[in-house]
């Protein structure tokens, strides 16, 4: 039998992403930027709904493509706030044409948005040694300065707590319990 850590349920689709993708460094900047849209729509909410949902968020969105986000009338704004494949909360939708806004900003003055938010960590993923999930925590001192960097900078829906869970998703932190086969130890 395979060891996960305690979060995952018996759901293939969460299965699927705990064992492929939670922890996995991430580079790709539109991927990087798609991963912190969702994380921003998790808010108040579980993971596993917005999981559910991805797909319908990356039909909705463009599939995160900043430069066509940029350009969403009011008119597609009412049709996503109309979506119920998606989080239908306006300030929500709003914030993911923000923050492409922001996004695309920051490529230009970084030459990519993964060298700005890696360097949070200075480019190298945090390997932590958890032995159970109650340990892992909600957010630290790297996630309340990656979410006040972000605010300046014109993000919204960045809280700490976000900004945690984006740096476990796109592998900037590894909180795979020791004993999980996905934690570096185990490989």
């Amino acid at each position: 039998m395979v060891n996960r850590c305690a979060w995952v349920t018996k759901e293939q689709l969460y299965i699927d992403y705990h064992d492929k993708e939670w922890g996995v460094p991430v580079y790709d900047d539109r991927h990087l930027f798609e991963m912190l849209c969702l994380e921003g729509a998790q808010a108040g909410l579980s993971w596993w709904t917005i999981l559910q949902k991805r797909e319908n968020y990356r039909k909705a969105f463009d599939n995160f493509d900043a430069q066509k986000i940029v350009c969403y009338t009011e008119e597609k704004l009412e049709a996503l706030r109309q979506d119920a494949g998606i989080v239908r909360n306006r300030l929500k939708i709003q914030s993911v044409v923000t923050n492409a806004e922001a996004f695309l900003r920051i490529q230009k003055e970084c030459g990519s948005f993964s060298n700005y938010i890696w360097g949070f960590v200075d480019h190298t993923p945090i390997i932590n040694h958890w032995t159970t999930i109650s340990e892992v925590p909600a957010s630290n001192e790297l996630s309340d300065k990656m979410s006040k960097r972000l605010k300046n900078d014109g993000f919204k829906f960045v809280g700490s707590t976000i900004c945690y869970s984006f740096m476990q998703a796109v592998g900037m932190i590894n909180d795979h319990t020791l004993d999980c086969f996905c934690h570096p130890t185990n490989n």
